[in-house]
C-alpha cells in the first residue's frame, strides 16, 4: 500500500465547507447575520444530508490527523473514465439516466485510522435524460423522459456535477461519499458507493457501486433514484495471464515478416498513441458462421456477431504492457466512440513482442447483471500489428486477429475473426512503406482529362504542406458535404505536416528527383456530414466516407489525377472476403499557382466510372476548397496589420479632423447656421450605422471569424474594439456638430429663411437618393437573373451579394460624395461665408477616398485575400473603375467647395442664372453649451 500525506485537521464530512465557500461569496449584509444563514442553511441542507445517516454502515469517518501534511493531489488516486451505468431495476421511477459516469479525486487525506482515506472529488454524469437500451444489433439510445428542467444547454449529451466528500477503505476497498450538484443542482446530492480495491488483476479489476440522489429538492425534478455503476480500477495492477500466456507460446503460430518493428522508445504511451488513432476496426469472420460458432461474445447476447470494434484505452506502461478495454458493435456507430458496454466489450491485458513485432493480448468477457459485474471466461486471444507496407486497397495502420485458446471440439470455441483499422490517420508508426499499383491505369484513365490552359506561374511543391487542403463537396443529390485531403505519400517518402511556413525541405528533395515535374503520389479524402445520405442504390446509408487514391502530380501545371477505392459499406456480419470496395473512382483536382493574382481555389471533381445503370455509379461530385497556401497566408497576415493599422489611423483622422471644425466654429460662431444640416445627418449616419452593426465587437471578443482562422492570439480582436471605440468618439463629436448647427439655426436672432435652402437641398438630394437605391436595387436583381456580377469584386470564394449587402455598398458611395448638400446649400443660399474649415472638408475628403487609392494598390499587388478590414467591398463600392470614379468626383466636390466659399455660391452659374442674393446680417450667435 501507497505511503499517503495528511490532511489538515476536519473531522464530519458534511457539506458545510460548501455551505461555507457560498457564504464568502454573499454580501456584507449576510455577514452581519452569520448565525442566521447558518441556521438557515442547516435547516434547507444540512438536516437529513449527514455522512453518518447514509455511509457510517459502509466506511466510519475517524478523525483526521492532527498534524497534517499537505493533500495529494493526484486526479488518478482514485478515478473512473466512462463508466457504465444501469437503471433498469428501477427504471419505472428514474427520471434522468445518463450515458456514462466520469469520477476524478481531487484531494485525498489520511486518517487517524491506518489505511482509511478522507477524499475529495467530482464526479461527472454524462449524457443526462436518455435511457439506454442493449440489443441484439448492438446500442439503441431511446429518449427517455428528461428533467423538467434544463439542466445545462448545448445539446441532448449535456452533463452534470456532482462535488463529494467522503471515506476510502483502502483495505477493504469500500468508498462512500456525499455531496451536492453544480450550478442548478447546488441543492441536489448524491450518495456514491463504491468497492474499488487497492490492487487489482484482471480478474478483480472491475469497480461495482451505486449511485442514488436523495432529492432533496424535489422541485427540481432531477431524481436518479438508485443506479448501478461498472467501472474499471485504475490503480495498482498486476500483470499476470499474459506473462503465462506468452511464456507458453500461445501466440506463437502468427506471421509476424512484414511488420514495422518498435524500439523502446516507441512503448508506452507512444504504443497506445499509434493503436488509438486507428479509429475504428473492421472485423471480417474467416469461417462460415453456419458450421462454425462466431458468437464470441456468448450467445446469452442474443447471438450478437458485431462488425466493428473501438479501443478504450486503460494504461500503457513504458516496458510495453497495456490493458484495454475492446468496445464491439455494429457499424451504424459511424466510427465514433462506443460507450462502455459490459456484455459487448472485453477486458483485456497485453504487452509488445518487440522479437515478432506484435502486440499480444487476453480477452476476458464480463458477465455482468444489475446488482455486479464481474470478469471472467478469459478464452479469448487477440493480437495487434502495424503492416509495413500499404496499397490502394490495403492501407490498415493496425491490423490482428481474435482467436479461441480452445480447440475445434471444446466447448466455447469460435471461428477465428481479423481485424483490421479502416481509417487513414496522419499518426502512424515510422518505418511505413507505399507500393503503387494503379500508376499505369491512372496514367490512361487521365490522359483525356483537360487541364486549364494558358495559366501560367508557380504551382505547389509535391511535399509542401500546400498540398492538403480543406473542401467543400456536393453534387445534385446531396450539397453539404465538407472534409479534406492530404497526401499519405510522394514517391517513397510519407508526407508530414511540416510547419506553415517551413518549405525548405521540400525544395531540397524535389531538386534530388532528377527534376522531374511528375510525382507519384498517395492521398486519402475524407468527407462527412451531419445527416444520413446514400451515394448510390448499392451503397448503405452513412454519414461520412473515405477515399484511397493514388496517382500522379504535375509540379508544372498543378494537376493531380488519381484511382481512387471507396468501401461500399460493410455488411452488418462480414464472414470470408466479401469486403466490398469500389475501386472505379477517378479523383480530378488542378491546383491554383501559389503566385496566381485572381483568386483562384483548388477545384475538382470525383466521378465514378462505372456504367450508369451500375448499382454502383454515383452522381460526380465536385470539389471547392478555401484552404489558401502557406505563402498566401503570410502574406494575408501582412496585409491585415496594415488594414488595421489604415482603419485606426483613418478613423483617428476623422476625429481629428472633426475636432478641427469645431475648433473653426467656436472661433467663427456666425458661420454654423450656414452649414448644412443634411450633409451633417450624412456624416453622422456614416458612423452611427457601422456602430449599430457591430455593436456586439464593444463588449465580445472572437467575433471576427478571420481571427479563429489565423490565430491572432487576440490581437485583431483588441483592435477591433478600439476601433469601434474610436468610431464612436467620431460619431460622438459629429452628433454634436450636428447638434450646435441645429441650436444655431433655431436660434432666436438667426435668420429664419435659411431654412428654405435647407428644404431645397432635402427635396433634391432625397429623391436622388432613393433613385440611386433603386438603382442599386434594379442592379442586384439584373446580376441575379443573369447569375453573373456586373462588376466583379475582387475578394476571395466571390459570393453574390444579398440586396442588403448592395445597399450597405450604395450607403458608402452617399458617405464619399458628402459634400454635395453643402454644395446644393451654397447654390441655394449664395453664401460667401467660410462654413466649412479647409481642414474639414480636405481631410475628411482625404479619409473617405484613402479607401479607394489603397485598394487600387492592393487589386495590382496583392495576390490572395482572405477577408478585408479596410476598404471592405461590402460597404462601399471598390473596383478599378469605381476606384477612379468616385476618387475623381470627391476632389471634384473638394474644388467645389473651395470655389464656393472664396466667390460666392453661385459662382459654378453662369452669370445669367446669377440671382440677387439675400444679404444677411451678420449676428452674433450663442454656442450652445
Amino acid at each position: 500500500m501507497e505511503i499517503f500525506s495528511t490532511p489538515p485537521s476536519q473531522s464530519a464530512i458534511t457539506t458545510r465547507k460548501f455551505h461555507f465557500s457560498i457564504l464568502r461569496k454573499c454580501s456584507p449584509r449576510f455577514a452581519a447575520f452569520p448565525f442566521t444563514v447558518i441556521l438557515l442553511f442547516s435547516l434547507t441542507a444540512g438536516a437529513g444530508v449527514s455522512y453518518s445517516d447514509h455511509c457510517y454502515d459502509v466506511v466510519r469517518d475517524p478523525p483526521l490527523l492532527p498534524n497534517p501534511n499537505p493533500p495529494i493531489i493526484n486526479p488518478r488516486f482514485l478515478a473512473l473514465r466512462h463508466a457504465h451505468v444501469d437503471g433498469n431495476k428501477t427504471k419505472k421511477d428514474i427520471s434522468v439516466i445518463p450515458r456514462s459516469l466520469s469520477f476524478s479525486t481531487h484531494k485525498a487525506y489520511r486518517t487517524q485510522k491506518d489505511a482509511v482515506f478522507k477524499i475529495e472529488a467530482v464526479l461527472s454524469l454524462i449524457g443526462v435524460g436518455y435511457y439506454r437500451n442493449f440489443t441484439r444489433r448492438g446500442l439503441r439510445l431511446v429518449h427517455f423522459r428528461p428533467p423538467r428542467i434544463p439542466l445545462t444547454s448545448g445539446g441532448p449529451w449535456n452533463s452534470v456535477s456532482f462535488s463529494l466528500s467522503g471515506f476510502w477503505d483502502s483495505v477493504s476497498g469500500k468508498l462512500c461519499m456525499i455531496g451536492p450538484g453544480f450550478g442548478k443542482l447546488s441543492s441536489n446530492y448524491v450518495v456514491l458507493k463504491l468497492d474499488y480495491l487497492n490492487s487489482s488483476s484482471i480478474f478483480s479489476s472491475l469497480v461495482n457501486g451505486t449511485l442514488e440522489s436523495l432529492d432533496v429538492n424535489k422541485e427540481s425534478g432531477f431524481n436518479l433514484k438508485l443506479i448501478s455503476i461498472l467501472g474499471v480500477n485504475l490503480r495498482s495492477y498486476k500483470y499476470e495471464l499474459i506473462d503465462k500466456e506468452s511464456e507458453s507460446n500461445a501466440f506463437g503460430l502468427l506471421d509476424d515478416t512484414s511488420n514495422i518493428s518498435l524500439g523502446v522508445e516507441d512503448l508506452g504511451q507512444k504504443l497506445c498513441t499509434y493503436i488509438i488513432s486507428a479509429g475504428t476496426f473492421d472485423l471480417e469472420y474467416k469461417n462460415d458462421c453456419n458450421s462454425v460458432n462466431c458468437y464470441f461474445l456468448g450467445r446469452g447476447n442474443g447471438n450478437f456477431m458485431p462488425s466493428v470494434m473501438h479501443i478504450n484505452e486503460i494504461e500503457c506502461s513504458e516496458d510495453g504492457r497495456v490493458r484495454f478495454l475492446l468496445g464491439f458493435g455494429d457499424s451504424g456507430h459511424n466510427g465514433y466512440r462506443m460507450p462502455f458496454e459490459p456484455n459487448a466489450t472485453l477486458v483485456t491485458e497485453g504487452k509488445w513482442d518487440g522479437k515478432k513485432r506484435r502486440l499480444d493480448m487476453v480477452g476476458c468477457r464480463i458477465f455482468s447483471d444489475w446488482d455486479e459485474g464481474f470478469v471472467g471466461e478469459c478464452l479469448i486471444r487477440l493480437s495487434l500489428r502495424f503492416p509495413a507496407r500499404w496499397t490502394l486497397r490495403d492501407r490498415s495502420s493496425v491490423v490482428g486477429e481474435l482467436w479461441s485458446s480452445r480447440s475445434v471440439n471444446e466447448t466455447g470455441y469460435f471461428g477465428r475473426v481479423m481485424l483490421s483499422s479502416v481509417k487513414n490517420k496522419n499518426i502512424r508508426a515510422t518505418g511505413l512503406r507505399y507500393a503503387y499499383s494503379e500508376i499505369e491505369n491512372t496514367r490512361r484513365s487521365c490522359a483525356n482529362k483537360t487541364i486549364e490552359k494558358g495559366v501560367t506561374g508557380k504551382y505547389p511543391n509535391a511535399l509542401s504542406s500546400d498540398m492538403r487542403f480543406d473542401m467543400v463537396v456536393r453534387n445534385k443529390k446531396v450539397t453539404d458535404l465538407w472534409g479534406y485531403s492530404s497526401p499519405l505519400f510522394v514517391g517513397s517518402r510519407p508526407y508530414q505536416l511540416s510547419s506553415l511556413f517551413g518549405r525548405e525541405a521540400d525544395s531540397t528533395w524535389q531538386e534530388k528527383k532528377n527534376h522531374s515535374n511528375v510525382n507519384n503520389v498517395s492521398y486519402i479524402l475524407s468527407v462527412a456530414t451531419s445527416h444520413d445520405f446514400k451515394l448510390s442504390s448499392e451503397y448503405m446509408k452513412i454519414k461520412s466516407f473515405e477515399i484511397s487514391a493514388e496517382g500522379t502530380y504535375d509540379s508544372e501545371s498543378g494537376h493531380l489525377c488519381m484511382i481512387g477505392c471507396m468501401h461500399v459499406g460493410p455488411p452488418k456480419v462480414r464472414v470470408g472476403r466479401n469486403l466490398s470496395l469500389d475501386c472505379a473512382i477517378l479523383v480530378d483536382i488542378q491546383y491554383p499557382p501559389v503566385n496566381g493574382r485572381n483568386g483562384e481555389t483548388v477545384k475538382g471533381t470525383i466521378e465514378s466510372t462505372q456504367e450508369k445503370s451500375d448499382s454502383l455509379y454515383f452522381e460526380p461530385f465536385e470539389i471547392i476548397s478555401r484552404s489558401i497556401y502557406a505563402g498566401q497566408a503570410k502574406d494575408t497576415l501582412w496585409r491585415m496589420d496594415l488594414e488595421i493599422t489604415m482603419v485606426l489611423i483613418s478613423n483617428t483622422l476623422s476625429c481629428i479632423f472633426i475636432g478641427l471644425q469645431l475648433l473653426h466654429v467656436k472661433r467663427h460662431a456666425d458661420v454654423l447656421p450656414l452649414i448644412s444640416v443634411i450633409m451633417l445627418i450624412v456624416l453622422t449616419l456614416g458612423h452611427l450605422i457601422p456602430l449599430l452593426l457591430n455593436f456586439e465587437a464593444l463588449f465580445t471578443m472572437g467575433r471576427n471569424s478571420v481571427n479563429v482562422y489565423f490565430d491572432g492570439g487576440g490581437w485583431l480582436e483588441v483592435n477591433e474594439v478600439l476601433v469601434r471605440v474610436i468610431t464612436m468618439i467620431a460619431f460622438l463629436l459629429e452628433f454634436r456638430l450636428l447638434q450646435m448647427a441645429w441650436s444655431a439655426r433655431s436660434a432666436d436672432g438667426s435668420p429664419k429663411n435659411l431654412w428654405i435652402p435647407e428644404k431645397k437641398v432635402l427635396y433634391l438630394s432625397l429623391p436622388m437618393y432613393i433613385g440611386g437605391g433603386l438603382i442599386a436595387w434594379f442592379v442586384h436583381l439584373s446580376k441575379k437573373s443573369h447569375q453573373r456580377p456586373l462588376l466583379r469584386i475582387r475578394h476571395f470564394g466571390y459570393k453574390r451579394q444579398s440586396l442588403w449587402a448592395d445597399f450597405k455598398s450604395y450607403g458608402g458611395l452617399i458617405l464619399d460624395g458628402f459634400l454635395l448638400p453643402q454644395i446644393m446649400f451654397n447654390l441655394f443660399s449664395d453664401s460667401k461665408e467660410k462654413a466649412l474649415a479647409p481642414s474639414f472638408y480636405v481631410g475628411t475628403t482625404f479619409v473617405c477616398l484613402l479607401p479607394h487609392a489603397y485598394d487600387l494598390y492592393r487589386s495590382h499587388s496583392s495576390t490572395w485575400s482572405f477577408g478585408y478590414i479596410y476598404a471592405n467591398p461590402r460597404l462601399d463600392y471598390y473596383s478599378t473603375a469605381w476606384d477612379i470614379i468616385i476618387s475623381f468626383g470627391g476632389l471634384l466636390l473638394v474644388v467645389l467647395i473651395y470655389l464656393q466659399q472664396r466667390f460666392g455660391g453661385q459662382c459654378l452659374l453662369p452669370r445669367r442664372f446669377w440671382r440677387r442674393s439675400t444679404t444677411y446680417e451678420k449676428v452674433p450667435v450663442a454656442i450652445p453649451e
